[in-house]
């Protein structure tokens, strides 16, 4: 079915980014890429850093006493029109309503000899360079400045992180007193927080702490000064490098590196006579490496941008330095941290209701707005690391510090982050740290020719179901590497947090895979748990709550791990929330029964069953439900009757009444019960009626079977736009199995959900808190929502004393079948003639048909 909305601003011209004059690496004296402009030399005035570099072998393991690098110098660096969305599409088509867009208000010390310094690493811990004033004379610095403005400058946020310091930890036992449970886990919890001590002591001692140590950004890559540019490269494995790229004709012999005793390859190049840098803005990069595997060229791991020019397969890394007057200045400041979210998923590629891959600039223009309108305060957005195969949905990660080139120019990133935060919408990544793509033309796999260089090496490191590689947690660089580029896209783009992609698959070596996990206890705490990976989270969180504490971190995990969102500083693991990924997985089961067949009672312990102080957000379908191969909601409850059913000027069918009107009950009870949270992923919220799949060709397997592909084609991976939670009064009076209804309150809201599929009820009685009058503020039934308007708004509710389902007063309403109702206290005294003695039980109420 195509929709076609009228008063709609659609994106018209499709911005496929695409730079004009690119050649092959093949035509060496081409100079580089179009869209990269040439310009003087950066004014940054750094100088060379005396550099000691790191040592390949300096592996922390859980079970080993830890090794740690030498030091570094610490080197210095210094409106779119609102779209407008019709609520009919032409012919009089129904679409689904978006309930989402209704709004509610809403210590002991570590020895020294915990620690081994191996022969020829620095201790740098007393260093001027590193180790800046006390924690005491830092704060009194933040506030001094941050009292010297009368408003938040964004512009000053870089200096002010760097004067934060990020808390030592505690004791970490204050998770026993929040869980009991975990008291007969003591050994593993304690040995867990231990070995996290022992990081931060060791980071603290030969890094100066984990906000220099998550800097690695300045040390490693490209970093340019007044003189030159320098680049260094930590791989171990090879043995010789060099620098080629367009600035040399990418002769191998005119920027050869030299190596280090700890496997960084370094090299410095002078400004031109002239005074121009000696590498130009927009130029492609690569480092050619003699390795165990052979001669290979490969991106910088570094890189900050990288580009997949017409005609070519491989990627090539980027020398991305704008001039000043070019580069994006950001305008406004980050949003406060709201006390509920309201997340709307994204796909820049996708966003586009043409099938072509979309643009930051777009979705900037036009998706933002939309956002904005339809009530939620954070966007997530997929797929931002960049990723040679575009079908991974951004989950096979190439280039980590690298916005992905196909939707524009980081500065385009930049731009789209800034209008958000001026629309008062925060911007969350989904950020990917447990695994890596497989490729060894673009990525880190096989970087210096070793399969252990930034992995585990063997069966560990290779996760079978994803064809993908699993980081080595316990190595000194990888920490740095993760560390500094979770670091990078809160500092350099703005983000104001991230969801923790996979985390399940990081904080076991089963990976959860073919593992169904009970909730016992003995599951989580053992053998299978990879503890180097458990701390890595406790540092990063530590890392993003210290220098960003208005930031949010959300973890991706299915097992549910206690202590997940229990602070670091207490013993937990740190996140801010888990995604409560079970109650999309009880909706398709339910939605593969029949109504008779749902238990309401099934239904809320699902919605409710999270742990004591455990923050989640719940979802009743993101991308893995819209993915080729899946249903989404809507589809499984209609078919293929949305296309041709769903037109006002014809007959509708009963699938599509039921459809229409559970999908609605559906994504109201889980956002209004599920959790802290809410997420949606867009498009599902008016249930979209595609699913997404990517574009891809016929893949030739080795047995010489053809998987068919769908002819490259971005029909379906594109959005057809064209077409609460925050109270901590929260009481579920009524599971009747019988009746199909769910009824509880909400701070000053009471919700009933009558999930029976003929039933209706008139003079129903409501248990409920508060007294006063309510009055209905949400109706699914509402037409506005494709319903059939079977109560009346107008009405008013007065309480009654009395109990009634454990509550101690009550009103009596109106509940036609499959809907749900809210209503809102709007007075707090009840009306006198109303009031009377405790109420006796009253019978049942009749089932009215409807």
């Amino acid at each position: 079915m195509v929709y076609s909305l009228s008063g709609i601003r659609l994106i018209s011209t499709p911005f496929v980014y695409r730079p004009a004059g690119s050649t092959s690496q093949g035509d060496r004296k081409t100079p580089n890429l179009s869209l990269y402009l040439k310009h003087p030399s950066r004014k940054i005035f750094v100088q060379k850093s005396s550099y000691d570099s790191d040592s390949p072998s300096s592996t922390v393991a859980a079970s080993e006493k830890v090794l740690v690098p030498g030091g570094m110098s610490n080197g210095s660096s210094s409106t779119a029109d609102q779209l407008e969305v019709a609520e009919t599409v032409s012919g009089d088509s129904q679409i689904l309503p978006d309930i989402d867009s209704i709004e509610m208000e809403d210590d002991s010390e570590i020895e020294d000899d915990d620690v081994q310094t191996p022969s020829g690493y620095q201790e740098v811990a007393g260093k001027q360079d590193f180790v800046s004033s006390s924690t005491e004379e830092k704060d009194v610095t933040v506030a001094n400045v941050e009292k010297s403005v009368a408003s938040y400058d964004i512009s000053m946020e870089k200096d002010l992180v760097r004067q934060r310091s990020i808390p030592s930890p505690h004791t970490g036992q204050r998770i026993y007193e929040i869980d009991p449970l975990l008291r007969s886990h003591r050994e593993h919890l304690d040995y867990r927080y231990a070995h996290y001590r022992r990081m931060r002591e060791a980071i603290d001692k030969y890094e100066g702490g984990l906000e220099v140590f998550s800097r690695g950004y300045e040390k490693f890559g490209f970093t340019s000064s007044a003189a030159g540019i320098t680049y260094r490269e930590w791989a171990p494995g090879a043995k010789s490098a060099a620098l080629i790229g367009d600035f040399n004709n990418w002769n191998p012999n005119a920027d050869v590196m030299t190596r280090n005793e700890f496997g960084v390859w370094e090299i410095f190049l002078p400004n031109n006579a002239d005074g121009s840098p000696p590498i130009p803005h927009g130029s492609r990069v690569k480092i050619r490496m003699n390795t165990p595997s052979g001669i290979k060229d490969s991106i910088p791991a570094w890189i900050k941008f990288s580009v997949q020019a017409p005609g070519e397969i491989p990627y090539n890394g980027i020398y991305y330095d704008p001039p000043e007057e070019e580069q994006y200045i950001f305008k406004h400041p980050r949003p406060k941290k709201p006390k509920s979210l309201r997340i709307y998923e994204s796909h820049v590629g996708m966003s586009s209701t043409e099938p072509i891959i979309n643009t930051y600039a777009n979705f900037r223009d036009d998706v933002l707005p939309r956002i904005k309108r339809l009530g939620y305060n954070a966007v997530q957005i997929m797929a931002i690391q960049e990723h040679s195969y575009y079908a991974s949905f951004g989950y096979h990660v190439t280039n980590f510090f690298a916005p992905s080139s196909r939707f524009g120019t980081p500065d385009d990133l930049k731009s789209l982050i800034d209008r958000a935060h001026e629309l008062g919408l925060l911007v969350l990544m989904d950020i990917v740290h447990s695994h890596a793509s497989n490729n060894t033309l673009d990525g880190l796999n096989m970087f210096d020719g070793t399969d252990s260089h930034y992995f585990h090496s063997g069966s560990r490191g290779y996760h079978w179901m994803w064809d993908s590689r699993l980081f080595n947690f316990g190595h000194w660089e990888v920490l740095r590497f993760l560390l500094s580029n979770a670091r990078w896209w809160l500092e350099e783009y703005k983000f104001d947090g991230f969801r923790f992609d996979g985390v399940t698959s990081m904080m076991y070596t089963h990976h959860g895979l073919q593992v169904a996990f009970s909730g016992n206890y003995n599951e989580y705490f053992g053998f299978a748990t990879d503890v180097d990976a458990v701390v890595y989270l406790m540092l990063v969180n530590d890392l993003i709550h210290g220098l960003f504490p208005e930031s949010i971190t959300v973890g991706e995990d299915v097992s549910g791990m206690p202590t997940f969102c229990i602070p670091v500083q207490d013993g937990g693991v740190g996140f801010d929330y888990r995604l409560h990924m079970a109650i999309a997985d009880k909706w398709i089961e339910l939605l593969k029964k029949r109504d008779e067949d749902w238990r309401v009672g099934d239904i809320v312990f699902t919605l409710t069953n999270r742990r004591w102080l455990e923050k989640c957000i719940s979802y009743a379908e993101s991308h893995d439900q819209a993915l080729v191969g899946d249903k989404t909601i809507a589809f499984w409850l209609m078919d293929k009757d949305m296309y041709d059913f769903m037109a006002l000027d014809r007959p509708t069918t009963p699938l599509i009444d039921r459809g229409i009107a559970l999908h609605k009950m559906i994504r109201l009870v889980t956002m209004a019960l599920g959790g802290e949270g809410y997420l949606n992923f867009m498009g599902n919220e008016f249930g979209h009626p595609e699913w997404i799949d990517f574009p891809r060709g016929d893949q030739h397997l080795p047995d010489g079977r053809i998987i068919p592909g769908n002819n490259n084609s971005y029909d379906k991976c594109r959005r057809r736009f064209d077409l609460f939670m925050t109270s901590e009064h929260h009481y579920i009076s009524r599971k009747d199995e019988g009746d199909r209804l769910i009824i509880f309150e909400r701070g000053n809201l009471v919700f009933v959900f009558n999930f029976h599929w003929c039933n209706s009820y008139s003079d129903y009685r409501v248990g409920c808190l508060k007294p006063g009058k309510y009055k209905i503020v949400l109706d699914s039934d509402d037409p506005l929502f494709g319903g059939f308007s079977r109560v009346d708004h107008n009405a008013e509710y007065f309480t009654s004393e009395g109990w009634y389902d454990d509550r101690p007063r009550s009103f009596l309403v109106y509940s036609p079948s499959r809907t749900a109702v809210v209503y809102a206290l709007t007075e707090d005294v009840p009306k006198p003639e109303l009031e009377g003695p405790e109420l006796e039980p009253e019978p049942e109420p009749e089932p009215v048909e409807s």
